[in-house]
């Protein structure tokens, strides 16, 4: 049973805080997709689509982008949610700021502590990665205990988002979200030790990331 976590970086202005903002995939983004699709998905990869139960996908056109690159060359694309709750962090007055900009602003601002005002507060945050995250484990319940769907998850999402579920799956505060490098093409795994669902475990992180 695992969750997988795929990102889209790459993504025009991808240097600003961009979280409403609606910005396509570069072309270096799209290269690097295809070229993930190729390595990560199919049968006997890691992504392999007849493990799939659903993938949870941003509304953010750059995550969509991602998902259909990644999952085109399939005969069938797997079963898929999109939804607003793996957006990304809303940045409130930060949007569209670089983090140097923020900093003349509030030079002691960090977004793990303060979250963003006019946007998602830290406690916000945690609350819907939380909501995700109980809909995950409802997944790999339904799998292991009555057999039904399958035993993948598979999140397309953005670098926040990412690295504060890492950090609530394995049942830390948000906070240690600041410890973990979500890389470009690269992607995220994570399960149970023991196979037990009381156990959540980081398995992976950045497998065939793009080096910078």
């Amino acid at each position: 049973m695992r969750v997988m976590f795929l990102s889209n970086r790459y993504a025009v202005l991808d240097s600003r805080h961009t979280g409403r903002t609606d910005i396509p995939l570069t072309a270096e983004g799209e290269r690097l997709a295809v070229e993930g699709a190729r390595v990560l998905v199919g049968e006997g990869k890691i992504i392999d689509p007849k493990n799939i139960c659903t993938v949870f996908v941003s509304p953010r056109i750059r995550a969509h982008r991602t998902f259909h690159l990644l999952f085109e060359h399939l005969p069938e694309i797997p079963h898929h949610v999109t939804t607003e709750e793996v957006r990304e962090w809303d940045y409130g007055e930060y949007e569209g700021l670089r983090p140097a900009e923020i900093k003349q602003l509030n030079p002691t601002w960090t977004i793990w502590k303060d979250g963003c005002p006019g946007g998602e507060s830290t406690e916000e945050m945690c609350h819907r990665v939380d909501t995700v995250i109980g809909k995950v484990r409802e997944h790999h319940r339904a799998w292991k205990e009555e057999g039904k769907g399958s035993r993948d998850v598979v999140i397309v999402a953005h670098g926040h988002f990412n690295r504060v579920f890492i950090s609530r799956w394995i049942n830390f505060p948000l906070s240690l979200g600041t410890h973990f490098n979500v890389e470009p093409a690269g992607i995220a795994i994570l399960g149970y030790n023991h196979n037990n669902l009381a156990e959540p475990a980081l398995n992976a992180l950045n497998l065939y990331a793009q080096p910078q």
